[in-house]
């Protein structure tokens, strides 16, 4: 097939949010755009919506007024799907329903020449599915823009088993011309972006389940990774009903794939009708103004008084005690080569965790005072006052609690009391955003490249997936997953068989010379 044109006729057919988004910004690339909507007048309704939004981009000076004529100029409500005829590009944004999508593509068949490119902006319906049953399913493809579409960066192109990769290619030119980022996905349950990001919901809702935690809490753990909202909240934004919707909708297509299950506390949520923000009420209550989260309370503490201190391991933990004792003059030994990462002091542990929880931990080592602290994976452990979840064992001492905290403080963290959960907060959502991204390449959904663009152009993570990965080390990861699999004995926290080779991975031998 030719290249398609940087400024192709485009027909974009749905006129809600999503689809005036798209005829927007096919708009002010130099597209000429004609908007359709099955709902009699919804199209011209849309038409008028845009116009009065790019007048207060004039306003606030983000755009001329000659560019904003000009986009809305580009623009056209039109009342029937035949006026697609001529169009180079075919972009569908109707309701998340199958036989909906392909009751209009089938009829668009009728109506657009062979070499029209048909896109679906579906987020979790299989393209390979919506092309069953086209004359030209080859160039048929997903065009997954996200919300808000003027805004977001990221499209998913989504290639069907029968879908033309040349088809694809030109679909991700064109989003690069229209001032985009694609990433190349292959059809499977939710894509890139809605597969990987379900570990961010699903752990944080299994703690609350355990009861390890409150929202507020576990929120101010994930913030302190990097995290520009906590689950919790971004939960309440999204609606309860509608995350709930997209993780049954995974799931059931998975075939039931524990990794994927849905969580008895937000449907819990969703039978009380407690949506959110929109409802008023979720983990949180907007009945008022809500608040800005509040930073956790912190100050900075010296290190507790011990007779005999060992940092044990290396990292940048190991590297923040290191200064803070140097600093107070207070001597300690090392240990680089420990099987474990933390501080020991007078016989008592302050341990990075390893998936285990306090308690196990405590006794497979046949010591009473046991603490761990949680993964900090910001770069260089977040600023001062970031927070951090630690826990400790059922038999722990008050004393070693206390001092666990201290310890934790003076590195700068502000300490997180969590019940002592296998994984802790921030470690175990990592491992598990690692694993699926891992699988998801395994399975040729994704490149690694993809999979770390996707989540921070499409969901705002902080890092991508094989970005954390490179931060941290694919044994450890694969260590901490599976003592979670021992510890909840279900399917859900199998490691990645990618994830698996990556861990056995011999560094290559330096070349003999000569070669």
């Amino acid at each position: 097939m030719s290249p398609l044109s940087p400024t192709p006729d485009v027909f974009v057919i749905g006129a809600g949010i999503m689809g005036a988004g798209i005829a927007l910004v096919a708009a002010q690339a130099g597209c000429a755009v004609k908007l359709f909507d099955m709902r009699e007048g919804a199209a011209d309704e849309a038409h008028r919506k845009l116009g009065t939004s790019l007048k207060g981009l004039v306003a606030k000076g983000r755009m001329s007024e000659a560019q904003a004529s000009a986009a809305m100029g580009r623009i056209e409500p039109v009342a029937h799907l035949g006026a697609a005829v001529g169009s180079g590009l075919v972009v569908e944004a109707i309701v998340e329903n199958l036989q909906a999508k392909r009751t209009v593509f089938r009829e668009l068949e009728g109506i657009v020449e062979p070499g029209c490119v048909l896109a679906s902006n579906t987020s979790s319906i299989s393209i390979t599915a919506l092309a069953n049953g086209l004359q030209h399913p080859g160039r048929f493809v997903g065009m997954h823009f996200f919300n808000p579409v003027p805004l977001m960066k990221l499209v998913e192109v989504i290639s069907g088993l029968q879908t033309d990769p040349a088809v694809a290619a030109r679909l991700a030119d064109l989003a690069t011309a229209w001032g985009k980022v694609p990433v190349h996905a292959r059809s499977t349950p939710g894509f890139i972006v809605n597969r990987i990001a379900r570990p961010y919901y699903a752990e944080t809702l299994a703690l609350l389940h355990e009861r390890a935690g409150e929202p507020a809490l576990i929120d101010a753990c994930l913030r302190g990774a990097g995290f520009r909202m906590g689950p919790c909240e971004l939960m309440d934004l999204i609606g309860h009903d509608t995350n709930f919707a997209v993780t049954e909708s995974v799931f059931s297509a998975n075939f039931g794939d524990r990794r994927y299950a849905p969580s008895l506390v937000q449907r819990e949520l969703v039978d009380g009708g407690l949506l959110g923000r929109k409802s008023g009420r979720g983990f949180f209550d907007y009945r008022e103004p809500p608040a800005k989260p509040e930073a956790p309370a912190h100050q900075t503490t010296a290190p507790p008084n011990a007779s005999r201190i060992v940092l044990r391991g290396e990292g940048m933990a190991i590297d923040r005690w290191s200064a803070v004792l140097k600093a107070a003059g207070v001597p300690f030994g090392t240990a680089p080569a420990s099987a474990w990462i933390g501080v020991e002091a007078d016989g008592a542990q302050l341990r990075l965790t390893d998936g285990r929880p306090a308690a196990q931990v405590a006794l497979a080592e046949g010591i009473v005072d046991v603490a761990l602290f949680d993964l900090p994976i910001a770069v260089g452990g977040g600023e001062p006052g970031t927070a951090l979840a630690w826990s400790a064992s059922r038999a722990c001492c008050p004393a070693w609690q206390e001092r666990a905290t201290q310890w934790l403080a003076s590195a700068g963290w502000a300490p997180q009391r969590l019940g002592d959960a296998a994984g802790l907060v921030v470690a175990r959502t990592i491992a598990m955003l690692i694993n699926e991204a891992a699988d998801a390449v395994l399975q040729g959904v994704c490149t690694p490249d993809a999979a770390d663009a996707a989540m921070k152009l499409g969901v705002n993570y902080p890092a991508g997936p094989f970005e954390w990965l490179a931060r941290w080390d694919a044994a450890q990861v694969v260590r901490l997953l599976d003592h979670l699999d021992t510890h909840y004995r279900g399917e859900r926290y199998r490691a990645s068989p990618e994830l698996r080779q990556r861990a056995w991975a011999i560094p290559a031998a330096p070349a003999m010379p000569g070669h």
